[in-house]
């Protein structure tokens, strides 16, 4: 168990009131729109689907109906749904969405340790731009990995803030990367630097995602081919993004 629970933010200038609302609109489309992730029609509609990122074309399959070995009973899960207006909006509805509960309390744990940090060093538009194009490049990065190395999931919708919150770390890896995080190791809290704290976590990104190379680049639900790009877009983009801010 390697898990960040807080960082250093001494030097913090400004109150972090777009990464504050970024975690408000995550919670509150997780409550009362996906209802605590149970609303699937929801989810399959509005959900960022590879297949139609790369094509521009909206995609509606059928239900299907599986057989859980353990229990033996049947469940259905929906289709495709039709998407409203363009399927291009699900590049930016699919990063304010998440599976189940232990997904959206993970992201938004991390998005509140290192997300104000980088909010603080670019101001709040930038860091709202710089957010959601890192959510954008994630999404991108995870349907061209699937149509190369995994083919069979094309039509895999994918959801969650992970993407935006890798390109968060990749930015936050760059600017601070001696800075001290607070993480738990086995069942002990301590501190490491940032480079430490984020190069554990990218390195077993690259590494999980490797080991799917071939195979289900989303097994276990988790779209490694997303973290990786919103990662390096992240500690890229911020390059730029904090050009002509002082500090």
């Amino acid at each position: 168990m390697f898990f960040p629970i807080g960082d250093d933010n001494r030097d913090r200038k400004i109150k972090p009131l777009v990464n504050y609302l970024l975690v408000i609109i995550n919670v509150l489309v997780f409550i009362f729109l996906q209802d605590f992730g149970t609303n699937q029609k929801f989810n399959y509609t509005y959900s960022s689907v590879p297949a139609e990122i790369l094509t521009g074309k909206d995609i509606v399959t059928s239900p299907k109906t599986y057989e859980d070995t353990n229990t033996g009973e049947n469940f259905t899960v929906p289709g495709l749904q039709k998407t409203p207006f363009s399927v291009y909006i699900t590049l930016f509805t699919s990063m304010f969405m998440h599976g189940g509960i232990a997904h959206i309390l993970g992201n938004m744990i991390f998005l509140l340790i290192f997300g104000d940090n980088i909010e603080n060093k670019i101001g709040h538009f930038r860091y709202l731009i710089f957010y959601l194009l890192c959510g954008v490049i994630a999404s991108y990065g995870q349907a061209f990995t699937t149509l190369f190395f995994d083919k069979a999931n094309l039509l895999t919708p994918s959801l969650g803030a992970s993407g935006a919150i890798s390109g968060v770390l990749g930015a936050y890896l760059l600017l601070y990367p001696t800075r001290h995080v607070k993480v738990i190791v086995l069942y002990f809290l301590t501190e490491v630097p940032a480079i430490i704290a984020i190069g554990i976590w990218f390195l077993f990104q690259v590494v999980s995602g490797l080991g799917y190379l071939g195979g289900n680049l989303q097994e276990g639900g988790v779209a490694y081919g997303a973290h990786v790009s919103g990662f390096i877009a992240g500690f890229i983009l911020i390059i730029f993004f904090k050009l002509g801010r002082k500090g």
